[in-house]
């Protein structure tokens, strides 16, 4: 055989350089497309990958043989260029697949760059077999190995380089750093061939032997032709990655707004896998449970859990994972969470999930709601517990009651309420203040509590009332505990350096006997507590059914009570005081009597007290006055040695800011000159001697006198005494009727005389009724008395008759 010459076309070999080079370049760009990838896409795009980069490496080959030129005539076999394509498409997916793998070991690369060697070299060679010619081609056996150790090299090259570069895809240098590899990769894949074709040597055949069913091709125009389709496939990849990156980058803007967001967000956004592992974690889910990002990313969820709710958390995973139906997933929920620091709090959480490439994701939305929390309690409190007392308020204790009817219902059981009304707080509010009253209240409620068990309820309905609700009771405990809340409030309480004493009525209903809902036991209770002030107060008294004939009456009279006036109902009445000395009439009580349209006469000792309850005390009081003054300036007017006139003063008109005004207006339209009204006042009203002593002094300034009406009966210290610009002090009925009955009650009479003297106050005694306590008085010097053995209260025109015997006995 005789050896063939060859040459190389150089434009066609820089032609296939460039090939080789853009192919590279290509690979690379779609080693990231396989590399971000997943699922289907990855497919798609490592599909589509393989057939690009195997051609471009294909078309590298072809063109490089095609600008290899003999000096005998070459024709190339169809079948077999087409044959040899397919090792290189091959060997590219390989490639591709390898890259795509998330850890790239050694051994991957060897076994990979191994097989992707075979196929290019099979290319290679297989496109070899193509060329049809009289001669026969020869390989060297050192350059032949040497093209497959290039091959081998140029392939664990390839694979680093598109590792290298998928990896760091968003790198800002990575344009150059594709540059440079494709440049490497075209060079070690431009080597191998060539140095596989530096391995061929061609010898001719003696014989022509010809080739048939093959026509010839101008080599020239198909390797152009070739490399034009390629590049026009090379360049179509191109696009399709750069719109690819393009939708990508708009996705990657829409993705970091996104996260800009998330991250600026207060509330804290977790994202995790269906393995509950922790993928995302943003500057709220710090602030909120102290864990730095780094902390725990990769972690589990299991981290912010508190442990008793562990396992119902991983069941509930498990069970969406398993069936996909929702039943926290689009709810929002409160749970507990754990912090950092290993501390509790409440929060909020929105649950979404999604489905991504067969795998479930989960994002939760977490609120710290402590501070709401904290809001509802206040709220709770203000809706449920007394503001002043911290008691529980009507709303709790219908809830508490209505649940101890149930229970009491369920074991046969009876419970029992106590109403309690304060006595006198009305009294001591409107004269000490409301500061005092409520302070006053807070003690009360603390000593009753103090009394009470765990089981029981102790709740304030408003001012002064008090309920306690005893469940599972009888009569004879229910009789003992309000004994002792009897007792114990009979003590005196100290408020703010005052000594003051109060007294309790309370009302007793049972269950079911006096009730079978919550507001007739409620209502038969507070009947009982009436029924206790109307007997005197300072005493507690079961229900019993006739007592509501009791609050009829009552609640008829306050309502005739408030037409009285304008009816013209009230009268005055008279009662003489007299001189005990002398015998002679030195003045006149005003005494208000009510002659009811249907009951007739009323006592004042009932209408009086729904009087100051209600505050027509105010109007009435007024009336009293004014009408007393008339009948005084009358008698006067009619010749009658003037006296002077004695009208009581409720606290209420005490405490009215205009009430020196009022008298001074009375005093003016009457025409009576002040000295002749005597203005006398309960030691309740003057129990406050700040306020009361200014107000008296001005009183007194105008001439008017001042006493101090049922001393003796009262709880407010003896130092007002020396303090209050009073005139005389009024000794109750209760001790005049008992001088002779009650040895201690004449030694209080006597007290009060001998103390009133040096004080050089003078003394009036009411409740006098016979000559021996007539006789009593005047031993002792008392300067004044009225009552029964003079007169009863009598109408003005009788009172006219014993000032005309009056007249006539001075």
């Amino acid at each position: 055989m005789e050896a063939i010459s060859s040459s190389y076309h150089l434009p066609l070999v820089l032609l296939s350089i460039l090939i080789a080079i853009m192919a590279s370049y290509a690979a690379l760009d779609l080693g990231i497309q396989v590399r971000k990838a997943k699922s289907y896409a990855q497919i798609a795009w490592g599909s589509a990958g393989a057939l690009a980069m195997g051609m471009g490496i294909w078309a590298m080959h072809f063109v490089a043989m095609l600008a290899f030129h003999l000096d005998i005539p070459v024709q190339y076999d169809y079948r077999w260029v087409i044959i040899s394509i397919l090792p290189a498409i091959l060997s590219s997916g390989i490639a591709l697949y390898i890259i795509s793998r998330d850890v790239l070991e050694k051994r991957h690369v060897l076994l990979g760059a191994f097989f992707i060697a075979t196929g290019i070299v099979s290319m290679h060679y297989t496109g070899m077999e193509a060329m049809v010619m009289d001669a026969e081609i020869v390989y060297n056996p050192m350059l032949y190995g040497l093209s497959i150790l290039i091959a081998f090299i140029a392939s664990v090259v390839a694979i680093y380089l598109i590792s290298f570069v998928s990896k760091n895809y968003q790198s800002r240098k990575i344009l150059w750093r594709k540059i440079i590899s494709g440049l490497i990769m075209g060079a070690a894949i431009s080597g191998m061939h060539y140095t596989g074709m530096a391995a061929a040597s061609y010898e001719a055949h003696h014989h022509h032997t010809g080739v048939t069913g093959l026509e010839p091709i101008n080599n020239t125009y198909l390797a152009y032709g070739i490399a034009l389709v390629v590049l026009i496939l090379l360049g179509f990849v191109f696009v399709s990655v750069l719109i690819d990156r393009r939708f990508e980058n708009q996705s990657i803007i829409s993705e970091r707004r996104f996260l800009s967001v998330i991250e600026s967000a207060n509330d804290a956004i977790i994202i995790s896998d269906c393995t509950g592992t922790i993928i995302s974690w943003n500057k709220g889910a710090e602030k909120i449970f102290g864990f730095e990002k780094d902390e725990v990313v990769g972690e589990k969820l299991q981290t912010i859990i508190p442990k008793r709710y562990q396992e119902a958390h991983q069941k509930g995973m498990n069970r969406y994972i398993s069936t996909e139906e929702p039943k926290v997933i689009g709810k929002t929920v409160e749970l507990e969470a754990v912090k950092k620091d290993g501390s509790e709090i409440p929060i909020e959480l929105s649950l979404a999930a999604w489905k991504e490439e067969d795998t479930i994701f989960f994002s939760s939305i977490i609120r710290d709601i402590t501070e709401r929390k904290r809001n509802e309690k206040k709220m709770d409190r203000m809706v449920y517990l007394d503001s002043l007392t911290g008691l529980p308020n009507r709303l709790l204790l219908n809830d508490r009651l209505s649940l101890a009817m149930d229970l009491a219902d369920q074991n046969k059981h009876s419970l029992s309420i106590m109403f309690i009304d304060l006595d006198r707080f009305k009294y001591i509010n409107d004269t000490l203040g409301h500061a005092v009253g409520d302070q006053l209240l807070i003690e009360v409620a603390n000593r009753i509590q103090s009394l009470l068990g765990k089981h029981d309820t102790l709740s304030r309905q408003g001012g002064d009332e008090f309920i306690v609700l005893l469940p599972q009771i009888t009569a004879s405990e229910v009789t003992k505990r309000a004994k002792a809340i009897v007792d114990a409030l009979n003590s005196s309480l100290l408020v703010e350096d005052l000594e003051l004493y109060i007294t309790p009525s309370i009302g007793i209903a049972m269950y079911p006997t006096d009730g079978k809902d919550i507001e007739t036991l409620i209502k038969n209770a507070d009947t009982a507590m009436y029924q206790v002030k109307e007997l005197g107060k300072n005493n507690f008294q079961f229900y019993t059914p006739a007592m509501n004939e009791a609050v009829s009456r009552r609640m008829k009279l306050e309502i005739g009570l408030r037409k009285a006036l304008e009816r013209h109902e009230f009268t005055v009445v008279y009662q003489p005081q007299i001189n005990v000395n002398t015998n002679q009439i030195i003045g006149a009580e005003a005494l208000l009597r009510w002659n009811h349209p249907e009951w007739g006469s009323i006592s004042p000792a009932e209408f009086i007290p729904i009087a100051e309850e209600t505050g027509l005390i105010l109007q009435i009081g007024e009336w009293i006055l004014k009408e007393a003054c008339l009948q005084n300036k009358r008698w006067q007017d009619q010749g009658y040695k003037p006296l002077r006139m004695a009208v009581n003063i409720s606290s209420r008109q005490f405490q009215q800011s205009d009430l020196l005004d009022r008298v001074k207006n009375i005093l003016k339209e009457t025409g009576l000159e002040a000295r002749y009204l005597e203005l006398e006042l309960t030691e309740s009203i003057i129990q406050d001697s700040k306020h009361a002593v200014g107000k008296m002094q001005q009183l007194k300034d105008m001439g008017i006198h001042l006493s101090i009406d049922d001393f003796g009966t009262g709880y407010s210290s003896l130092n007002y005494l020396k303090t209050f610009p009073i005139h005389t002090l009024k000794i109750d009925q209760s001790f005049t009727r008992n001088i002779y009955a009650d040895p201690k009650d004449a030694s209080l009479v006597e007290t009060i005389i001998t103390m009133a003297h040096n004080l050089n106050l003078k003394v009036i005694a009411e409740g006098v009724e016979t000559v021996e306590q007539l006789q009593f008085l005047q031993q002792k010097h008392c300067n004044e008395a009225q009552g029964y053995y003079f007169s009863r209260p009598i109408s003005a025109e009788d009172m006219r008759g014993m000032l005309e015997g009056n007249a006539v006995k001075m």
